[in-house]
């Protein structure tokens, strides 16, 4: 669990913020603000009540302490928006309306830090005045261009510095000079300069951090990782061999912590409009939770879910009856049967575990595969404060990695839970050992599958080929070669000293759907305008997305040497929304034989209703004609109603939406939808009018089961049936 927290931040709101400088296309405040948000938003977004938020504002019209102090002289002109607490959206939404330059220069940023930290003690203390375990932090963004009185500073600073209760003071400056980061403003005013020297020398003397607003804002883009407190998912003792039997047995004291966890994107919620049913207890969670009362998303509620389980109700054939969870039996499926497994049963067959991490076997590290693990990485580290245990972990770890092996061991974590057999390897740091564990899969979990070799063919005879049209030869695979050598990146890129580095190591990469999701959040979060435009992702996160292209242009030679060994041909990509109305669009066999040629080139093929697709697709094969296309569509569906007028029962449904289904494709593809349209609405009518030899009601359902209706816009744009009028065709 993440500790407790409050942050003050202290926001200069003169009139000279609202002012553009040196170029930029936004003001000071508008700059500032980009910094401000961003850290209010990401830590809204972690939803800890116990991280508290305020915000002062310095040189504002007004003035209103809000009780954290008395009205006194020295302290005009300064806002206290809130008092510390969990910031939620309504906040933000209310606190956006109240952060806008001001029309004055007065106002004292020195009285603003001595209210946040009168405001940061009250609210932080016991009743007793002992201050509570919470890191403070006071964040000021000024331009430094009000009057300041510094004649408290040095009393401010010995409070804050205070030992028992420290406060962590972070200044930045708009347009301050950093020598570290390279930045310094020309043609300084002189009264700014001197406020940025006095300010400097507060934020040394409290051990604080002091920069310019350009390298804060810079840095919003990186991503920042969480790094959650670990939890151990195992304590007990380390054992080889069994120490109730054997004195010479191992044992030591160890725990395990996760090393490696999958970071996820944040889920979406579903609420509905809240309704005076709804208000009566029947949200899982109140909405007020999440946005705040007093927030106009506070008329939706959490959507809850209800799970009900029914049976066949034996006294009343045909329907269902409800039934209580703990009225049901659990069963296994066998097949396509269910074998139900009474309790007492199920009782005999579960194994009964203690809580162990018991050592069976060593192995060496050539021995083993990479393709093995089936989990997460985690350490095993010694028993905190037992000194006993980290000696015998340290000469465990050391011995394992002299001579060259691994461990394996049983674990399990919890009582009664299964076993797994895990692999034990050991590293070594110079200031940190472990031991690091990967789940090893049983027998039942390895999947074998054989493949063909790919540099040979093996005939049934057993002679070996090595030189086939599907085989690659020896120009062909010294041509991929020096083209993945050409496309290495162990060394393209270049470290401080400009001798060859890995390009996109994985600590400079991050998972763009989880931050990119973030990012959107926290920026719709203060742009609640639907009508603005989503920004674009941040460049660190789309840097690796495509390769260098000084790479790809450096490879691009030795890349069409690879396509000509390769003899790669580009294929005409397919027109989507264009169908083959004539018979020189449509695709020509790979072979190149003109088949109508060797046929002698039919000009008309009658529909055989013995072999009723094929004849179809070869009649509309063989013609341009519109006419010729609309006869034999017409025998097409003759024929479809003679299979469901003839048909005993619903012997020939089958084959006649078949036809259906072939009639309707091929249609489509040819761009002639208002061919089958006309037919499938006569088709309908028949069979709900009985029209086609008694109750045929049935084949429609079929139809209308396999989504054969009308053909609308959205399959065919030539068409114009509507997509709404396609569904309402299903439904009339």
């Amino acid at each position: 669990m993440a500790g407790k927290e409050a942050t003050v931040y202290i926001l200069d709101l003169g009139a000279p913020m609202g002012k553009k400088r040196h170029g930029r296309d936004h003001t000071d405040l508008e700059w500032a603000l980009e910094y401000v948000w961003d850290k209010i938003t990401t830590t809204v977004a972690t939803g800890r009540k116990t991280a508290l938020m305020s915000v002062i504002g310095c040189r504002t019209d007004k003035s209103d302490l809000n009780g954290v102090m008395e009205e006194a002289e020295g302290y005009e002109n300064i806002t206290v928006f809130s008092e510390l607490k969990q910031y939620l959206l309504s906040d933000i939404r209310r606190l956006q309306n109240k952060l806008k330059p001001s029309k004055t220069n007065e106002g004292d940023l020195i009285s603003a830090l001595a209210v946040a930290v009168q405001l940061m003690d009250s609210a932080t203390q016991n009743k007793a005045g002992k201050p509570l375990k919470y890191d403070r932090r006071i964040i000021i963004v000024t331009d430094g261009r009000g009057e300041m009185d510094d004649g408290d500073l040095d009393d401010i600073a010995m409070k804050i510095k205070d030992t028992e209760a420290p406060i962590e003071i972070v200044l930045l400056g708009v347009d301050f000079d950093d020598p570290d980061y390279g930045y310094k403003e020309e043609d300084k005013d002189a009264a700014k300069a001197n406020n940025e020297e006095v300010l400097k020398g507060f934020v040394e003397k409290c051990n604080g951090n002091f920069g310019t607003l350009a390298e804060a804002v810079e840095q919003l883009n990186i991503p920042r990782l969480k790094q959650p407190r670990p939890i151990p998912s195992f304590k007990g003792e380390l054992t080889l061999g069994d120490p109730q039997k054997f004195d010479a047995a191992l044992t030591i004291h160890v725990e395990r912590y996760p090393c490696t966890m999958l970071a996820k994107p944040p889920t979406a919620s579903s609420f509905v409009v809240r309704t005076d049913l709804g208000t009566s207890g029947l949200s899982d969670r109140s909405s007020a939770t999440i946005v705040g009362e007093d927030h106009p998303m506070s008329d939706l509620a959490a959507v809850r879910h209800q799970r009900d389980y029914q049976i066949d109700d034996p006294e009343e054939p045909g329907t269902k009856k409800n039934v209580e969870l703990e009225e049901l039996e659990k069963g296994y499926e066998y097949g396509r049967t269910a074998v139900h497994i009474a309790e007492s049963n199920l009782n005999v067959v579960k194994l009964e575990t203690e809580p162990s991490l018991r050592i069976v076997g060593f192995a060496r590290e050539e021995e083993f595969k990479r393709y093995l693990p089936m989990s997460r990485t985690n350490y095993i580290v010694p028993q905190r404060t037992n000194q006993m245990a980290q000696l015998g972990l340290s000469s465990f770890i050391h011995a394992l990695h002299e001579g060259g092996l691994y461990a394996v061991a049983r674990l399990v974590t919890k009582e009664n839970k299964p076993p797994i057999m895990v692999l034990l390897s050991p590293r070594i740091e110079p200031d940190f050992e472990c031991l690091i564990d990967v789940e090893l899969p049983f027998e039942e979990d390895m999947r074998r599958y054989k493949f063909p070799p790919l540099d040979r063919k093996l005939t049934v005879s057993g002679k070996v080929i090595t030189e086939h049209k599907d085989l690659p030869n020896a120009d062909l695979t010294a041509a991929m070669g020096a083209y993945v050598d050409a496309m290495d990146l162990s060394t393209f890129s270049k470290d401080e000293d400009g001798n060859p580095d890995e390009y996109a190591k994985p600590e400079d990469t991050y998972a763009p759907l989880v931050h990119r999701i973030n990012h959107i959040i926290r920026w719709r979060a203060t742009h609640s305008d639907p009508t603005l435009t989503i920004p674009d992702p941040p460049e660190i996160l789309m840097k690796y997305s495509n390769p260098p292209s000084d790479l790809v242009e450096r490879a691009n030679s030795i890349l069409e040497s690879l396509k000509v060994a390769s003899d790669v041909k580009k294929v005409p990509p397919k027109v989507k929304g264009r169908g083959k109305r004539n018979r020189s669009e449509r695709e020509k066999p790979i072979s190149g034989l003109d088949i109508d040629a060797l046929l002698g080139n039919p000009t008309q093929v009658k529909i055989d209703p013995a072999n009723l697709v094929p004849s179809f697709k070869q009649a509309l094969a063989v013609t341009d004609d519109l006419a010729a296309i609309q006869s034999a569509a017409d025998a097409m569906a003759k024929e479809i109603r003679n299979l469901v007028k003839n048909s005993v029962g619903e012997s020939a449904y089958g084959r006649a939406l078949e036809a259906v289904r072939v009639m309707r494709d091929e249609l489509t593809e040819l761009e002639e939808p208002e061919m089958y349209n006309n037919f499938v609405r006569e088709f309908k009518k028949e069979l709900l009018e009985d029209a086609l030899n008694g109750d045929r009601r049935e084949m429609w359902w079929r139809v209308r089961g396999s989504k054969y209706g009308l053909i609308d816009q959205k399959r065919s744009l030539v068409s114009d049936v509507t997509e709404k009028e396609a569904d309402d065709f299903y439904k009339t």
